[in-house]
């Protein structure tokens, strides 16, 4: 089997799917607009944490309120390539009418994690980017919200998909069995 994978913003990806131009995403759920024409299979779920030095006053608690997240400088994905990072960001804080400052937007993970380490500011995160920073960057648990990140399949609701795609589709469902305690959930069409 033969997959060609791009490194696409979920804007990118929808409207690959939608022209026929991809078969597949590995993506966030689509938001808004995005959804018109696309399935979605939930894989797994992760829970949101902060990222931060350990020279930072929230490196002393074993939690973080998403009120005291909401008056820190977040440093964040650039909202030009990665517009489902700002949507998130907006639901996220919309439960406690909050927009919090935004020290840094950074083009990629790995200047993301160098804003941080170098201080300006802290930036929110799922547990997996440990996986990357080791013990660079400390995380604690985000509290006071039940949002998760989830990732998962999309794909066009009228779009085919090849036997070689459904057998990756397979791969991709068996690995991620298990991984989380959120089962995958069926597509749903939005």
């Amino acid at each position: 089997m033969k997959v060609l994978l791009h490194d696409l913003s979920s804007d990118e990806l929808i409207a690959g799917l939608q022209n026929g131009t991809l078969e597949l995403a590995i993506m966030v759920p689509p938001a808004g607009d995005q959804t018109a024409g696309i399935q979605f299979e939930v894989l797994r779920t992760y829970p949101l944490c902060v990222a931060m030095t350990a020279m930072h006053p929230f490196a002393r608690m074993k939690s973080i309120p998403l009120e005291k997240l909401a008056a820190e400088p977040l440093v964040v994905l650039r909202r030009k390539e990665y517009p489902e990072s700002d949507r998130y960001l907006d639901r996220l804080f919309a439960s406690i009418r909050a927009k919090p400052p935004i020290a840094v937007e950074c083009d990629s993970a790995s200047s993301l994690i160098t804003e941080v380490e170098a201080g300006r500011g802290i930036a929110l995160a799922t547990p997996v980017l440990k996986l990357v920073t080791g013990k660079r960057l400390l995380y604690r648990p985000l509290t006071g919200t039940t949002e998760v990140l989830s990732v998962g399949i999309a794909r066009a609701t009228k779009g085919d998909v090849t036997p070689a795609g459904e057998k990756f589709c397979e791969i991709l469902r068996k690995t991620s069995d298990g991984a989380t305690a959120a089962k995958p959930k069926p597509a749903r069409s939005f």
